[in-house]
């Protein structure tokens, strides 16, 4: 039991699906990127160019939904949360 001690449990990511404005180009995607890469508790971010949405996976204990719209809209992309996040 000793093993335990000291090991921290890792919380399972939540993911979000936000639906994204003006995302035409690849350094569109890489504006979002660098914008999620500043909230904590974010560890990966997939934008879609084509669906214009962002996939990010976090951690709720973190960060939220709201604060990753207002992240990628304060980016210049104004974005908001699919219902049911998906």
């Amino acid at each position: 039991m000793t093993l335990w001690a000291g090991t921290v449990l890792a919380t399972t990511p939540k993911i979000a699906v936000l639906d994204v404005e003006n995302v035409t180009c690849p350094a569109c995607s890489i504006t979002i990127e660098k914008a999620l890469d500043k909230v904590p508790g974010v560890s990966k971010a997939q934008v879609n160019t084509e669906a214009a949405t962002v996939t990010v996976s976090f951690d709720a204990e973190r960060t939220s939904v709201p604060a990753l719209a207002r992240a990628i809209s304060d980016a210049g992309f104004p974005a908001k949360a699919r219902p049911n996040g998906g």
